[in-house]
């Protein structure tokens, strides 16, 4: 009945293991075909010829390296201002008591249901009058205003739960506000803010519409804009373009794994604290 019963379980895990790898693994056999096995059908089989060459050919023609250090800088630049102005709001709407922290909880909270899409009209207005279209301000701007009501919200449920008795001993050996929240709440809200990271990180890398509408010059686009380097009037390079997939998944996968291991020592460190 245990052997059974563990059976379940290993069998329970192996779903959504099989789910989440096999797309990696058929895109990655996907870019290692030539363009007659792809349009030939043979979707599940393996290459005849492993095209190693797509990589080289995605690398070089599709612009990776100028693409990938715009999506970095962007992205960096992005989750630095979403972390340090979400942290701050979490902290005065979780932490303080005043007449209007629920309000301004609920506005942040409405800010989640806006979607992206319904805003591109107004931001193009207000943008060409800023005269800040077609640089990456125009970007960071509605990247950080889009991404902050989801890490208020997740950070000021963590922080809500402290022990109001770290902040009473530190007021009491003469701490302020500002000192507090650097050297107490910052060191041990480490969890939840790793996993505002991996979410920020992920929605604005991968982020196409609003960089498709604010951005046009070459030298200013994002890493999903290469995927259209090999689409052309009379012909598609199928293979080229799963390799420049694989290649613009790569840093998510490393990113995504480091700072799980982040998370897991800030859940420790966080624990020892509280």
């Amino acid at each position: 009945m245990k052997g059974f019963k563990r059976g379940i379980l290993y069998l329970l895990f192996a779903i959504p293991v099989v789910t989440q790898l096999y797309p990696l693994l058929w895109l990655f056999l996907y870019s290692l075909k030539s363009n007659e096995e792809i349009l030939g059908g043979s979707f599940f089989a393996l290459p005849q010829k492993f095209q190693w060459h797509n990589y080289k050919e995605a690398y070089e023609m599709g612009s990776y390296v100028r693409y990938l250090g715009n999506s970095v800088f962007v992205t960096i630049i992005t989750m630095v201002f979403v972390i340090l102005l979400s942290s701050m709001v979490a902290y005065a709407v979780s932490r303080f008591r005043w007449k209007y922290n629920k309000i301004i909880l609920l506005i942040f909270m409405m800010g989640l249901m806006i979607p992206m899409q319904a805003t591109l009209l107004p931001l193009m207005i207000i943008f060409k009058n800023m005269h800040i279209l077609n640089t990456h301000l125009a970007l960071i701007l509605p990247y950080i205003a889009f991404s902050t009501p989801i890490a208020v919200f997740i950070l000021s449920g963590f922080m809500r739960d402290i022990p109001g008795e770290i902040e009473e001993s530190a007021f009491v050996d003469g701490a302020s506000i500002y000192r507090i929240f650097r050297s107490i709440i910052l060191p041990i809200s480490v969890p939840p803010m790793m996993t505002v990271s991996i979410l920020t990180f992920i929605t604005i890398w991968n982020e196409y519409i609003l960089a498709r509408t604010f951005i046009s010059s070459e030298r200013l686009k994002t890493l999903p804009f290469g995927v259209y380097t090999f689409v052309s009037q009379y012909s598609t390079n199928y293979g080229d373009i799963g390799a420049f997939l694989i290649m613009g998944a790569i840093p998510v996968i490393l990113i995504y794994f480091v700072l799980s291991e982040r998370i897991t020592k800030g859940m420790v460190a966080g624990a020892v604290k509280g």
